[in-house]
């Protein structure tokens, strides 16, 4: 059963009715660097319920925490991009634990919530869209770190790669990239199609897989 590294971490199956979505503050500008296929990264977006509640359980899975810790925990992960309210930690722990997917330890008015069998179940089921979850809040601490330094100039990009470890020329190739994208954005069938191509063969040799022609 695979693991989270401390930096990275998960989310469900798609919403459930009626329960708390997972809205929380979120940070952001435009820089080149958003709008690059994880929902969160654009500017305005929360995170749907269903995920909300598959970050709290890998957190869960990591060791018991209390709801204001599982807070602190999303918002240092994020560099301060994402920091979900207790108006919204709350309902989705209380979701939780009427599924039985966590464990709640009580001490006057406070709980500490653990991960239950069941939750570890659902969390198992979905470890790769969770981790790709915990990859994007990573990217925005490193965002967040690149965008306090950078608009200070010259040397403020300096200080910005050592703090997000993003160099100058790969935050400048997404930004031309996006560009690129949104210049085409009238194309025809046929130029769609072309632009599909180039970018599954980009994808296939960063990830260094081979590429694979649609179905």
């Amino acid at each position: 059963m695979g693991r989270f590294p401390h930096h990275l971490g998960p989310a469900g199956h798609r919403g459930h009715g009626g329960h708390p979505a997972g809205r929380g503050r979120m940070g952001g500008g435009h820089d080149g660097m958003g709008g690059d296929g994880s929902g969160m990264m654009m500017r305005g977006r929360k995170f749907g319920a269903d995920e909300l509640q598959l970050m709290l359980l890998v957190l869960l899975e990591e060791q018991p925490r209390h709801g204001y810790e599982l807070i602190k925990e999303l918002e240092a992960r994020s560099n301060g991009f994402y920091i979900p309210s207790p108006g919204v930690i709350y309902p989705a722990l209380t979701y939780l634990e009427e599924l039985d997917y966590t464990t709640v330890e009580t001490h006057g008015n406070r709980k500490r919530y653990h991960l239950a069998a069941p939750g570890l179940a659902h969390l198992d089921a979905n470890r790769e869209r969770a981790a790709l979850l915990f990859a994007g809040l990573q990217h925005a601490a490193r965002k967040m770190a690149w965008m306090k330094q950078a608009w200070q100039g010259e040397a403020g990009v300096q200080e910005a790669e050592q703090a997000s470890g993003w160099l100058r020329e790969f935050v400048e190739a997404r930004r031309v990239l996006k560009e690129a994208l949104l210049r085409r954005t009238d194309a025809d069938a046929a130029e769609q199609r072309r632009l599909a191509a180039i970018l599954r063969r980009a994808a296939a040799e960063i990830l260094g897989e081979e590429p694979c022609d649609p179905a």
